[in-house]
């Protein structure tokens, strides 16, 4: 036997919980003359910013296993060369403000920056006259003055001179249609026409945003009791919906230097700057855009402040909302109606939105069977499950469609790329929008993407039925009935992180994977056009029978299923997790978990720890 022993390198530290990107942070210190002290603290604030955290709170409760620090502690922290107390005066790789909260230099300097720039933002004088004529409200809105839509002509009123405006709201609570009567108030009151982008953090969401806004302007024209005048059919043209384009993509990102062209110096060529899905930008993405946004430009962000926060660093708009509605400036609007034709699930969504266990089980039980939890707490449930939601799609026989007479590639009358074929709905069977119809009718939304309740999982037994089902030869990658969804931006093929897609094979014989097309006025997928794709041109994608609840963020579906790990001290459940899956159903919801992991869900509340609302508060 060898006479070597291992020992762990970095004995020092017995903390299980640190990353190999946290011990190279602890070393990095010590090499770098800092004492174990700052070592161990810088540690555990590379941790916290792995967790979505721009600031370790050194005293009282955080949500991470370091021990609080006593003052004389925090007062030798202080005293270290490596820490600052203000980036911007003495830039260190740390720093430790007045309320011990402990930075790494990037995250105190995004945070810093964003906050004054907001804060400027709202300190630019309004503009001479912010009346608004409620003749051109009734217009905006058919004539409606009822309680259901306050709220939002209020946004519209409050929008008019203001350099930045959060509107805020649920599903289904009509964000998108106000924020078109809001860039239409816009229009109507500026002297000259007004460049407006549009934009979201996915490609997928982009295209969202856009097919709604085609979706909205087609309604304000055909209102069948009181249309859009004639008067306002010019601003209504003006507000371009031709193109999905993401936040990255406004901003120029440039891949091969991993930064934005645009800036302080390169700002984005617009007046007004609308962002949808706000809840998913990161602390970074938001210093950036508020960079960009030319001074005297107007800036919306629109999203639901419940839902999850963003994948990186900080919890941007939820700070925002709590520290604007503080002021009670006009400067965000909530709103709160929902719209939408199925009213069941709305109590229920309220009761997990606000973490009332009460509620929620009230509306369960008055939900007539939209609502139901299925105990998986042992494998096997969640096997079982599993297997019953596959057989439910392996029934569906709109999911594998005979088609006729499908366009080839080079047929195209628009023209496109051989790799994309686009059909229109005069030219396509009917079966493929039927087929992506029923895809989209029901959705499995895991909190993981791993292990026994995860995606992976969760995809492989569902595949595995449905082959059985169809006949499909088990080492068979691409078969009809297949769905997939894409990972990666391809702006060439303009198929986006979040599209998802069907395979079927064409009156030829061969396997091609639809989309619904970013083209026409409805984002159903029983109207408007598709487009279809050989399989080897596709980008990266995986399978999307199951996917996870944050890939699903701006979806809607018709019958839902959340599949939750039973363990009730797993670290990813939270509320606004739950929240935000069981949002995504317009009719029905599946809750797959167990009482005390959704007893955990409701009451564990994100909190992510920083400074940016403290800095816009009063």
């Amino acid at each position: 036997m060898s006479a070597y022993t291992f020992q762990r390198e970095g004995g020092e530290w017995p903390h299980d919980a640190w990353r190999a990107l946290d011990r190279a942070v602890y070393r990095w210190v010590r090499l770098h003359g800092g004492d174990a002290l700052l070592a161990t603290t810088a540690a555990w604030a590379s941790l916290a910013d792995g967790n979505g955290d721009s600031a370790l709170a050194l005293a009282g409760d955080n949500r991470h296993d370091m021990p609080s620090l006593s003052a004389e502690d925090i007062a030798r922290l202080r005293a270290n060369a490596l820490v600052s107390s203000d980036a911007a005066e003495n830039p260190r790789p740390f720093v430790l403000d007045a309320t011990n909260r402990f930075y790494l230099w990037r995250n105190y300097v995004q945070e810093r920056d964003a906050a004054n720039m907001i804060l400027s933002r709202r300190a630019t004088p309004a503009a001479d006259d912010r009346h608004v004529d409620e003749s051109d409200l009734d217009a905006l809105f058919h004539g409606d003055r009822g309680v259901s839509v306050q709220a939002q002509r209020q946004a519209v009123r409050d929008v008019i001179g203001r350099r930045l405006f959060v509107l805020t709201g649920g599903p289904g609570t009509g964000k998108t249609t106000t924020v078109l009567r809001m860039l239409l108030m816009l229009q109507r009151r500026a002297p000259t026409p007004l460049s407006i982008r549009i934009a979201a953090p996915t490609g997928k969401a982009a295209q969202r945003l856009v097919q709604a806004l085609r979706s909205g302007k087609s309604a304000l024209r055909s209102h069948a009791a009181k249309p859009l005048a004639a008067e306002w059919s010019p601003l209504l043209d003006a507000i371009n919906d031709a193109d999905a384009m993401t936040v990255h993509r406004l901003l120029g990102y440039q891949p091969w230097r991993n930064a934005f062209r645009r800036g302080v110096h390169d700002p984005v060529a617009a007046d007004v700057v609308v962002v949808d899905e706000a809840s998913m930008i990161d602390l970074a993405m938001l210093r950036t855009l508020l960079a960009a946004v030319k001074p005297d430009a107007t800036l919306i962000l629109v999203g639901d402040a419940d839902q999850l926060t963003s994948v990186a660093t900080g919890s941007v708009l939820m700070d925002i909302v709590a520290a604007l509605e503080s002021r009670a400036a006009g400067d965000v609007v909530r709103l709160r109606h929902s719209f939408r034709a199925e009213q069941r699930l709305i109590a229920f969504n309220d009761a997990v939105r606000t973490g009332d266990g009460h509620a929620m089980h009230a509306a369960i039980a008055a939900a007539s069977g939209a609502v139901v939890i299925r105990d998986i707490g042992t494998r096997r449930q969640v096997g079982e499950s599993l297997l019953r939601w596959a057989r439910a799609i392996a029934g569906d026989a709109e999911l594998r469609p005979v088609l006729h007479a499908v366009r080839r590639d080079g047929d195209s009358a628009s023209g496109e790329a051989e790799s994309g074929n686009t059909s229109t709905a005069a030219t396509l069977p009917l079966q493929v929008r039927g087929a992506l119809a029923a895809l989209a009718r029901r959705q499995l939304l895991c909190a993981l993407r791993e292990g026994t309740s995860g995606v992976q999982l969760a995809n492989a037994v569902i595949e595995r039925v449905l082959r059985r089902a169809w006949n499909v030869a088990a080492e068979t990658e691409w078969y009809e009935g297949r769905a997939i969804i894409v990972t990666r931006n391809d702006y060439a093929a303009g198929l986006y992180n979040g599209d998802v897609g069907l395979c079927l094979a064409d009156d030829n014989g061969s396997l091609r994977v639809w989309f619904v097309a970013a083209r026409g006025d409805s984002t159903d997928a029983s109207s408007g056009g598709v487009r279809s794709f050989s399989p080897n041109t596709l980008p990266v994608h995986e399978s999307a029978f199951a996917i996870t609840i944050h890939k699903s963020q701006g979806s809607e579906y018709q019958h839902v299923a959340v599949l939750l790990p039973p363990e009730d001290d797993s670290r990813i459940l939270s509320r606004q997790l739950l929240y935000t899956a069981v949002s995504r159903a317009r009719e029905s919801v599946e809750l797959w978990t167990s009482d005390a992991a959704l007893r955990a869900a409701l009451t564990r509340a994100i909190e992510r720890q920083g400074g940016l609302r403290d800095r816009l508060a009063p």
